[in-house]
């Protein structure tokens, strides 16, 4: 294609410009991305969509891609929940609703278990700050702290960049000074996949009620004694950071990330009966403890959930 059809297309279908980008390391980034027009009025918690044009040029070492040149010309757009780096370039208490950028957390995805080459991280994680993207003028989900009282406990639980809406949430949460606990909990295989970590220990100093737990999995100190979200839990050591019993009361926990980690039960047509999947999930264990899980809209619970998967 040439580069006249590429100036093209990239004028006719691209709304925002990327304002900042920050790599914690060759295959995780932070990007904030400027909307021609401000964005819409949203939630903490809610999503909105990226795209690139399959005529842009793809990360090196990624699984290559054969586009039939029919497609050369389509945009390729993924739903992204928004994130926040809770604190500005100052060091203070932001509120990034104000802000005429929204912020991403994204991994690069090299490749997929079906061998499918990914379409659109690969392209991502080739902007630059000054380039162009698509960006969704709407800004929705029903994942966000409407339910939560001032003084409630709110536990956030996260695998990889599932984390954030939670920081979006957080940073929410402080903004309103919320009285109650806050504990924000993340899983990821190595310690270098934590984007967020020096931020969370600045606000640990900061914030008394706030907690943070980082789980790497794959770390050599771990080898053979692997934690999970799950096994948090269940082994008491989630209560016992919190500092009092889980009480599903004056509690909301929300999970997002990997799937097989939340463990969403399915509703039997027929019976109308609810079955966990194997192997168990965070709202098995927690629904053991006298929780309850969002079945819909119209039938709202304690533990909230958005599966999040690259």
């Amino acid at each position: 294609m040439e580069s006249v059809d590429i100036s093209k297309l990239r004028n006719e279908k691209y709304n925002a410009t990327v304002h900042h980008i920050h790599k914690s390391h060759s295959d995780l980034m932070v990007i904030r991305v400027r909307p021609d027009k401000k964005p819409i009025a949203h939630k903490s918690g809610q999503y909105t969509l990226l795209g690139l044009g399959n005529w842009e040029p793809r990360f090196p070492g990624t699984t290559e891609e054969n586009l039939p040149e029919t497609e050369r010309s389509k945009l390729v757009r993924r739903s992204y929940s928004i994130s926040a780096s809770v604190l500005d370039n100052n060091g203070q208490l932001a509120d990034n609703s104000k802000e005429p950028w929204v912020e991403f957390y994204i991994v690069l995805v090299r490749e997929t278990a079906s061998g499918k080459a990914p379409a659109l991280t690969p392209r991502l994680f080739m902007l630059k700050e000054g380039d162009r993207l698509f960006c969704g003028e709407k800004i929705t989900g029903a994942y966000t702290l409407d339910l939560v009282k001032p003084t409630d406990s709110v536990i956030f639980l996260g695998t990889g960049t599932g984390e954030a809406p939670h920081n979006y949430m957080l940073q929410q949460l402080l903004n309103r000074k919320h009285e109650g606990k806050i504990v924000s909990g993340s899983c990821v295989r190595l310690k270098k996949d934590l984007g967020y970590l020096s931020m969370h220990e600045e606000l640990m100093r900061r914030y008394p009620q706030y907690l943070y737990l980082p789980l790497a999995t794959r770390e050599p100190e771990n080898a053979g004694k692997k934690v999970y979200i799950q096994d948090l839990i269940r082994s008491g050591e989630l209560e016992s950071k919190l500092g009092s019993k889980l009480d599903p009361a004056s509690t909301h926990v929300f999970l997002c990330g990997n799937p097989a980690m939340i463990g969403v039960p399915e509703k039997n047509r027929e019976t109308g009966e609810y079955s966990y999947p194997k192997p168990e999930g965070v709202i098995e264990v927690l629904e053991q403890k006298g929780f309850k899980a969002d079945k819909g809209h119209h039938d709202r619970g304690n533990i909230h959930f958005e599966e999040y998967w690259s």
